[in-house]
C-alpha cells in the first residue's frame, strides 16, 4: 500500500481509508484512487488488512458437508446476504469429519472474522473446540442445534414431522419411520416427533433403523432399503424417511426391486421425506416432503449475526428461533 501511495501521489492514510470504506473519501479523491488502481493494477491483500483492523469484514461459514445440495443452497443464500452487506464470506466444510471441523475452526479463528455462522456436525463435533471458538468470535448456530453461540436458528421439526405424519395417516396406511444412526440433533428430534405424532393419532410407532455411518445418506438408504425389501421387513407400505437424501436411496432400492412407488392404484409403496432437498422434485416419482424455510432461516441467522457484530446481543438467554415447515405433495406419496 505504501508503494501504491507513492506511485499514485495519494497519501497512504487516504488510500487506507478508501479500502475501509470507499464512500468515506471525497468523490474527486475516490475517482483519482480508482484511476490509479486501474493504471497500476493494484490489489490489496485483504488478509493483511484484516490484521490491522479492530473489526474485519470477514464472515466465516462452516457446514458439515458442502456436497449436500441442502447446505449448498443455504450457503448460497448466506453468501449473497453477506456480500450485499459489504462483508467477505469464507466457506468451510467439515466433510463429515471432526478433525476437519476443528481445523476449519482454527483456520477461521486465525483470520480474525467479524463473526461466524456455524452448522456443526452435531454428534460428531468436538463440542469443547466449537464452544471455545464461539467464546472468541460472535457466533450464530443454524441447522444443528448444539448448545454454543449466541443464538440458534433452524426448523421446527416437531411441527413439520407432525404435519407429514398427519397427512400420511389421513391418506393411507400409517407410516413407519426409516432412519439411519443419527449424525446430528435433527435426526433425533424427527424420530421423537414421529413417535409423538403417531401416538397422538392412536397408532403404534414403527421405527426402522438401517445400518450405516457418515454422510453418504443416499447409499445408506439404497443398501438398507434393498435389504428390507428383500426380507419383506418393512412394517408398513407407507414409509416416512428421516430426510430426503435417505428417501432418494430408498426410492432407488424400490425401483431396482421392481416396486411401483406412489399413491395411485397398483402402487406397492408410498415414500415421503423431509427437507424439500433441491433434488427432491426430480426423483422418479417426485418426492412428497416437508420443506424447510431456507429463506427465513438464512435471513434471520444473518440478521442476528450482524446485530452481534454491532454489539447488540439478542434478548433472552440464547434464543432458539424455529421456522415451521410446509407440506409439499408430490407423486411419491
Amino acid at each position: 500500500m505504501e508503494e501504491f501511495a507513492e506511485a499514485s501521489g495519494i497519501s497512504r492514510p487516504t488510500v487506507s481509508k478508501y479500502f475501509h470504506d470507499p464512500a468515506s473519501v471525497r468523490a474527486t479523491t475516490r475517482s483519482k484512487i480508482e484511476a490509479a488502481l486501474e493504471k497500476y493494477d493494484y490489489q490489496p491483500n485483504i488478509f493483511a488488512i484484516n490484521q490491522n483492523r479492530k473489526l474485519t469484514k470477514t464472515i466465516g461459514i462452516l457446514v458439515p458437508f458442502l456436497a449436500d445440495p441442502f447446505f449448498a443452497e443455504i450457503v448460497r443464500n448466506i453468501e449473497q446476504s453477506c456480500i450485499k452487506a459489504g462483508f467477505w464470506p469464507i466457506v468451510f466444510s467439515a466433510h463429515g469429519s471432526q478433525s476437519a471441523e476443528n481445523n476449519a475452526l482454527a483456520t477461521l479463528r486465525s483470520l480474525r472474522p467479524a463473526g461466524a455462522l456455524l452448522a456443526p456436525l452435531g454428534r460428531g463435533s468436538d463440542l469443547d473446540a466449537v464452544r471455545h471458538f464461539a467464546e472468541e468470535v460472535p457466533t450464530v448456530v443454524f441447522d444443528s442445534n448444539v448448545n454454543v453461540g449466541e443464538a440458534f436458528v433452524g426448523s421446527n421439526n416437531f411441527q413439520s414431522v407432525d404435519l407429514m405424519v398427519d397427512y400420511l395417516c389421513r391418506s393411507g396406511e400409517p407410516p413407519c419411520f426409516f432412519e439411519m444412526p443419527p449424525v446430528n440433533p435433527n435426526a433425533n428430534k424427527r424420530r421423537e416427533a414421529y413417535i409423538q405424532s403417531m401416538e397422538r393419532l392412536g397408532h403404534e410407532p414403527k421405527v426402522v433403523q438401517v445400518a450405516g455411518s457418515g454422510w453418504e445418506f443416499e447409499q445408506i438408504g439404497l443398501e438398507g432399503g434393498m435389504h428390507l425389501i428383500s426380507e419383506r421387513a418393512l412394517p408398513s407400505d407407507t414409509v416416512l424417511c428421516s430426510n430426503d437424501r435417505l428417501a432418494v436411496g430408498l426410492i432407488a432400492a424400490a425401483c431396482q426391486k421392481g416396486l411401483r412407488i406412489g399413491h395411485a392404484p397398483g402402487c406397492a409403496l408410498r415414500i415421503a421425506g423431509h427437507d424439500d432437498h433441491p433434488w427432491s422434485r426430480f426423483t422418479c416419482p417426485p418426492l412428497t416432503t416437508v420443506s424447510q424455510d431456507y429463506t427465513s432461516i438464512t435471513e434471520r441467522s444473518v440478521e442476528i449475526l450482524f446485530d452481534l457484530i454491532r454489539g447488540e446481543k439478542p434478548k433472552g438467554d440464547r434464543p432458539e428461533i424455529l421456522f415451521d415447515g410446509k407440506l409439499i405433495l408430490r407423486a411419491s406419496a
